[in-house]
């Protein structure tokens, strides 16, 4: 008999948290954790203090208090319990009752600034080389291209890489979370004669030690005038086109064909007539990697602004087909043979400034969540027995904006009384009304974070409501004290017991609101 993995882990993730939501009692929680793990319990003592975490965050009594505000003239970024000002220069813990700063870097150039990082933690059950492997890192690519492993907790600089002059490297993002690391340099605009068609390149790196894959070139020449982006993602080369075509290639079989030499960090290397120290200035790290035909294409897809996401289990992708009056469309289709599902086009048509968004549950359930105004949808692909279909999208459920009922959504009144002379229709997303504008899954304590905002006279209130991930149900409202702009861009971020809003505002204005968990009585 054959077993479908997915069906297995949402039936042993439902069983886990059926067993949560059955004990009530916190004491209950916490004698089963001191007692330790029972054969039927399928419990961790973590996934029981995760267990007490969330019933204390959700109780009736419990409130989230703001502890502390801070403003940036330059970006704010929050990494796993860390806040970083300065273009990551300045960090602040968040795991305490108030945000404690941790170190505060030397003011350096404009040019050395670090422009992107990412927070990199050491594999459980490994022997690492070097006693330094095991401390949480941020990898760092500055403006002047050196890659930075940089201690989490202290700013010590741990390794630093020199990638090289050719071209200004600044993205960084995982290949394989924790695993595999690529840095992506700026796109090409005009084309020197030295540098051909070449319009990006990508340093791959392994971590833990910090080693080099190698550094690809991506040349018009070869994978076609109309390249717009790419990106490597999972082993896979991804190539967007300007028609609106994605393009997916094996990474692993381009680095085993067109290796021109293996360069190890630290090295002394010949390339191309000269001599150097690989990752050590001025040499860096030379292109190894060079592509001379275009590789076999192992799946493409048109889609409108090249928007395109593979996940759920069995594999499907999403897209909207390219086609403008297909705006706010998607399409769930099998990654095996193009095939739509069942009940595979999605659309909410609604009337709305902001479209609506989708992509898959990050969590291990493969679910999709789909996001509009006044509407979240978590939906699921199952396997199904039809001569039309192979698979069929059903709702798991639905949470819905808190709004007055009406007859219609025309208006004949501006909001200062005036009577227009013709009617118009509302928006969906009209700030009057409550409006959803971000959905965050906090995995540990496994709630949907959702953001509601209202326009109450001049100024905008938001609220965020804690979910259950499995049911949907509406377990705890914390309203936000400073107001949302709907113009301004925002980041939230709910993490165990702390709640972080970040706002940017015109100008390089940014801000940090920062919550905590509060037990007790409203005047204590």
């Amino acid at each position: 008999m054959s077993v479908n993995p997915g069906t297995t882990i949402q039936r042993t993730r439902k069983t886990i948290y059926s067993r949560a939501e059955s004990v009530e009692n916190v004491c209950v929680l916490a004698s089963r954790r001191s007692l330790g793990s029972f054969p039927k319990s399928a419990y961790s003592n973590h996934r029981i203090n995760m267990d007490i975490l969330r019933k204390i965050v959700c109780q009736k009594n419990t409130q989230f208090k703001k502890v502390w505000t801070k403003h940036s003239k330059s970006s704010i970024n929050y990494v796993n319990g860390r806040i970083y000002f300065a273009n990551f220069g300045c960090c602040f813990s968040s795991t305490v009752s108030k945000p404690l700063q941790l170190y505060e870097m030397p003011r350096c150039l404009k040019s050395e600034k670090i422009e992107d990082a990412m927070l990199c933690e050491c594999p459980l059950g490994e022997s690492l080389a070097n006693a330094s492997d095991y401390t949480s890192s941020l990898i760092a690519v500055t403006g002047h291209n050196w890659l930075l492993r940089i201690a989490a907790d202290t700013g010590e600089t741990l390794q630093k890489v020199y990638l090289g002059s050719y071209r200004k490297f600044r993205y960084i993002t995982w290949d394989a979370p924790q695993e595999t690391l690529v840095v992506k340099s700026i796109q090409k605009t005009t084309v020197s004669e030295n540098q051909r068609n070449v319009i990006f390149y990508f340093a791959v790196f392994r971590v833990f030690p910090l080693s080099l894959v190698g550094v690809l070139e991506i040349d018009k020449k070869v994978f076609g005038s109309n390249v717009t982006d790419a990106m490597i993602s999972n082993g896979m080369l991804i190539v967007m086109h300007s028609p609106g075509l994605v393009r997916l290639y094996s990474f692993e079989r381009i680095l085993k064909k067109y290796m021109q030499q293996e360069c190890v960090i630290g090295e002394t290397c010949n390339w191309r007539g000269e001599s150097g120290t690989v990752g050590e200035f001025p040499f860096g790290i030379p292109c190894n990697i060079v592509v001379t035909e275009r590789p076999p294409i192992l799946f493409e897809v048109p889609c409108l602004e090249n928007a395109f996401q593979v996940g759920g289990y069995p594999w499907h992708y999403i897209v909207t087909p390219n086609r403008k009056k297909e705006k706010g469309t998607y399409h769930i289709c099998s990654i095996d043979d193009h095939s739509l599902a069942k009940n595979g086009i999605r659309d909410m048509k609604y009337c709305s400034l902001e479209p609506d968004w989708i992509h898959f549950h990050p969590d291990a359930s493969e679910r999709i969540i789909h996001v509009g105004p006044d509407q979240i949808s978590v939906l699921r692909l199952k396997e199904i027995e039809d001569e039309a279909y192979k698979y069929e999208v059903t709702e798991d459920f639905v949470i819905h904006a808190v709004r007055d009922p009406k007859e219609n959504n025309i208006v004949t009144f501006t909001a200062s009384g005036r009577m227009v002379k013709k009617r118009y229709y509302e928006l969906d997303d009209d700030p009057q009304q409550e409006t959803f504008k971000a959905v965050v899954y906090e995995d540990e304590l496994d709630l949907l974070t959702v953001v509601a905002v209202t326009q109450a006279d001049v100024e905008g209130k938001a609220h965020v409501d804690l979910h259950c991930n499995e049911t949907g149900r509406i377990l705890k409202k914390i309203t936000l004290q400073e107001s949302w702009d709907v113009t301004h861009s925002h980041a939230l971020v709910f993490d165990r017991d702390t709640l972080i809003h970040i706002e940017e505002r015109p100008n390089h204005n940014f801000s940090c609101y920062v919550y905590k968990m509060h037990c007790g009585s409203e005047d204590s």
